[in-house]
């Protein structure tokens, strides 16, 4: 039993290391291509998302996964430089909470900000109920 957890343990540390290689190299791959997206300063999460490429959000997901609470500090910080502010509080948050790092949120997010057509107006309007459709 014992040595099935090992074996285990190691597994999931190999992935972690695979997964941090992909992420450090894919982001230094892209890292002028994203600096020169025009994402307005002032842009949310939503927004934001409508911008970036498909394949920075998984490599955030990677970095996640691989680094666990300590993707946190790292991600802001690279997220702050790329110029995408409306990620960072999400990406430190997600990063924080416990048994998360598995799950690619910021990938989820992106795909359904496309499928939902999201904004950062329309989501505030949603969880308010302001409804104007009715009225």
């Amino acid at each position: 039993m014992l040595e099935n957890l090992s074996t285990i343990f190691f597994w999931i540390l190999v992935a972690m290391g695979v997964a941090l290689i992909i992420a450090v190299v894919g982001l230094a791959l892209m890292w002028h291509q994203i600096k020169a997206l025009r994402v307005p300063y002032h842009a949310g999460f939503f927004t934001t998302l409508q911008y970036v490429p498909l394949s920075l959000v998984i490599l955030l997901d990677l970095l996640d996964f691989a680094l666990d609470i300590f993707a946190a500090p790292i991600s802001w910080i690279t997220l702050d430089r790329l110029g995408l502010r409306g990620l960072r509080n999400k990406a430190a948050l997600e990063a924080l909470i416990p048994f998360t790092q598995p799950i690619p949120t910021f990938t989820i997010a992106w795909i359904a900000t496309r499928l939902l057509d999201l904004d950062d107006t329309v989501v505030p309007q949603f969880i308010a109920g302001d409804d104007r459709s009715h009225g």
